[in-house]
């Protein structure tokens, strides 16, 4: 779609970010999660992660100055300090509901892939949400396994661990 802009977010786009993921998580999971599961995790989900809007690789897509989507990618995969080089993993994706399916998460995700491949990366992991499965799965991500990401101690959310080539 034209009229996207993404561009690098910064830590003064944490109140954009957060308005992007509590607009995009409760509405696009409901549907792949039990409610009482999706309670407990939204919250700590619907967060921004200030590593990540302090990163230089996480973005925001921008349509006629509203954020309506955000992602972006780190050599860290989620909640843990080890890289494997050549290895880089997508990040805290997100698009406001009333943009699903109009470009906003493809425009991110080639962004990303671009400034990764510039970066030395060889190859694109991400623990997608269950209802992400098939997007990732349309940019030519193939899964890996069935994981548990633990979001806090004795809350796991089921999430598929994807990769690509790039």
């Amino acid at each position: 779609m034209s009229g996207l802009v993404v561009r690098v977010a910064h830590p003064g786009d944490a109140d954009a970010v957060a308005a992007v993921l509590r607009d995009s998580y409760p509405r696009l999971m409901a549907g792949a999660y039990d409610p009482a599961l999706l309670a407990r995790a939204l919250p700590l989900m619907t967060r921004p992660h200030p590593r990540l809007l302090a990163s230089g690789t996480y973005y925001l897509c921008e349509a006629r100055g509203e954020a309506i989507g955000c992602g972006g990618w780190s050599f860290e995969p989620p909640g843990s300090g080890e890289r494997e080089p050549g290895i880089a993993h997508i990040r805290h994706f997100a698009t406001r509901s009333g943009w699903a399916g109009r470009g906003v998460g493809r425009a991110l995700y080639r962004r990303c892939e671009a400034d990764a491949r510039v970066a030395g990366v060889g190859e694109l992991q991400c623990f997608s949400s269950l209802n992400g499965e098939s997007f990732y799965a349309a940019l030519g991500f193939d899964r890996v396994a069935a994981i548990d990401v633990t979001m806090a101690p004795g809350l796991d959310l089921p999430s598929i661990h994807m990769r690509r080539p790039i």
